[in-house]
């Protein structure tokens, strides 16, 4: 009896010691964070250290035990943003709070959209309290209603208290621990709130300035970046912890569904926005279609987050999410490649954007670290995108503004006011009409053949070459030219030889007078006939011998035998001062047809002058 009564007591004394042995030293060695007053807030991940728990399935004597054993270690240099992973991760930091002013302080994990968060506080008498947080919970769980989790912990002056958090979640795994004072958070969180509230409030005035010019225009540039805008909102919104503050406190199932969701609505109105902004379907045809593939992809997407698991929805529209910046950069500069310049203002506009989305992405995933440009950076970047978007639309207005008044300004001078709706396409209609019409009434004045003007437009324009030269005193000169004996070369050689030198020969014919100022035509037959104003009957002389040496010296290549073609030519000066202009054409035509007549029956190849 005596012998039992020994043993109990020493095993008393013994773990009397123990425990004191225990609470002298932290727990596996490593010193606890002292807090005092001079730093009212603390970053924790140089202390904190960390399990991954892949299973989900260890409990808090098991992690208790871990830290004990040293199974935890230190933060990798990524700090706590580990990407999309399975199973829960534990962490752990001891606190000593030396200032007995300040016994409650505030721990925040600076990350929204944890599901599960377990907090053990284990206090120096070995007692062990409980909270829980993360937004399978209400909100108002929370000890602060602020949009990161945070628990309020209560920290003896001078005792040690280990802090064991775990973390389970089927979102990105961050977990940036902060210690703050309650003053502290208080004053950090008026001037978060402030800058949130101050990009919420240029997004809200952009949405409406932009919704009066969307019903003012009804162009759907402005409706697709509305939609841009406000999906955008929501997704900053859900990824800031302000869509469950303000919008779904009390539904965990819309804190999930949420973020894929306004992912999928954001890229939605990004594809849209950039292919209604840069004209795809008629700037690049093959880019619409694949930009109309990328929509599809996240309109199937957000329809099938409803019901697909979070853990699988939320990767997949993030992932995304690197492909769909990669596919606008890469239309944006095939835009600006082929020379559209609002491409380069959109280009500008949307760096930044791109940039810190891109950035907030790969934060998700783990693979850039926690810091303030990538954390913000997608709301900076944002936030300048839609400003410069906003002017560059209302430039655009502007644009559209001034041309509308140039239509109506136009349509009160040729139209009634009842077709002023219509004024574009008429005004297209017009313009194509007349560039039809005057094909051809061209090609009405032209020969077929030979491409010379014909017969009749020559005879019109003579009429006026007749009063110019009339009203101006000049001499205006007729030629008229007959190739010889071509009924020979048609029977012999065929037509197709036969057109070969007509057009040879119109060709010589022209190349020698219009230099001169010369109207030439194919009169009839293998005719041709050239007025010459200003060209006195000597010069005129000149010309048609020229012509005559040119066709004899230079045999014809045709696509059958070579052909020497000689002609006779007739010339006239024409007596301006006859009065009636049809009395005065037809009677130079007569003289000249009366000349080449005298050319031919003087033995051909040769130049006969009128009244010589």
């Amino acid at each position: 009896m005596e012998l039992r009564t020994f043993a109990r007591c020493w095993g008393r004394v013994l773990l009397g010691l123990a425990l004191c042995f225990a609470q002298g030293l932290p727990a596996y060695g490593q010193a606890p964070l002292r807090l005092d007053a001079s730093q009212p807030q603390l970053d924790l991940g140089a202390h904190t250290r960390y399990l991954h728990d892949e299973s989900g399935e260890m409990d808090s004597a098991q992690a208790w035990a871990s830290v004990e054993n040293g199974g935890f270690a230190a933060l990798p240099g990524s700090g706590a943003a580990f990407g999309f992973q399975q199973g829960a991760y534990w962490f752990h930091v001891g606190l000593e709070n030396r200032d007995a002013t300040q016994p409650q302080w505030l721990l925040v994990q600076d990350y929204p959209l944890s599901d599960r968060l377990d907090l053990y506080l284990r206090y120096a008498d070995g007692r062990v309290v409980h909270h829980a947080g993360g937004d399978h919970l209400p909100f108002d769980v929370r000890s602060v209603s602020y949009r990161y989790p945070n628990f309020m912990l209560d920290l003896p002056p001078g005792d040690r208290v280990d802090v064991l958090l775990r973390v389970q979640s089927q979102s990105s795994m961050q977990v940036p621990l902060t210690l703050h004072t309650p003053a502290a958070f208080i004053e950090i969180s008026r001037d978060a709130q402030f800058g949130i509230g101050l990009y919420y409030g240029i997004l809200i005035a952009l949405f409406f300035y932009n919704l009066v010019l969307w019903l003012a225009l009804r162009d759907s540039s402005y409706f697709w970046y509305l939609f841009h805008l406000s999906a955008f909102g929501l997704v900053l919104m859900t990824l800031n912890g302000l869509g469950f503050e303000y919008l779904w406190p009390d539904s965990p199932w819309l804190a999930d569904l949420s973020v894929p969701l306004s992912i999928c609505l954001a890229q939605i109105g990004m594809q849209q926005f950039a292919r209604v902004f840069l004209r795809l379907p008629t700037m690049w045809p093959v880019g619409n279609i694949v930009s109309l593939a990328c929509i599809a992809f996240y309109v199937v997407l957000g329809v099938a987050s409803f019901w697909l698991p979070y853990r699988i929805a939320t990767p997949v529209a993030a992932a995304s999410v690197f492909l769909s910046i990669a596919w606008i950069l890469t239309v944006t500069f095939v835009s600006v490649r082929r020379g559209d310049r609002s491409a380069r203002l959109f280009l500008a506009a949307w760096s930044m954007f791109l940039l810190g989305t891109g950035m907030f992405t790969a934060l998700a995933f783990g693979l850039l670290p926690k810091s303030f440009l990538t954390v913000y950076g997608v709301q900076i970047g944002s936030a300048l995108e839609m400003l410069l978007l906003s002017i560059a639309l209302s430039y655009r207005y502007a644009a559209l503004r001034n041309e509308n008044e140039r239509i109506v300004r136009r349509a009160k001078l040729q139209l009634e006011s009842q077709v002023l709706e219509r004024t574009s396409e008429l005004r297209t209609a017009l313009e194509q009409l007349e560039t039809a019409h005057s094909r051809l009434r061209e090609a009405s004045r032209h020969d077929a053949l030979t491409g010379l003007y014909n017969r009749g437009w020559f005879r019109e324009r003579f009429e006026s070459l007749l009063e110019a030269a009339r009203t101006q005193g000049q001499p205006l000169s007729l030629l008229m030219v007959d190739l010889d004996h071509f009924k020979a070369i048609n029977d012999r050689h065929g037509h197709l030889v036969g057109d070969d030198c007509l057009r040879r020969c119109a060709r010589v014919v022209e190349s020698i007078l219009r230099p001169h100022g010369a109207l030439v035509a194919r009169y009839g037959g293998e005719e041709f006939i050239a007025a010459l104003p200003g060209i006195d009957i000597f010069h005129a002389r000149e010309l048609a011998e020229e012509v005559c040496t040119r066709l004899r010296e230079e045999p014809i290549r045709t696509r059958g035998p070579t052909v020497t073609v000689t002609a006779s030519i007739g010339v006239h000066a024409v007596d301006t001062g006859v009065e009636h202009e049809d009395a005065a054409t037809d009677m130079a035509l007569q003289v000249v047809d009366n000349a080449l007549y005298a050319a031919k029956s003087g033995g051909r190849d040769q130049v006969r002058v009128a009244g010589s």
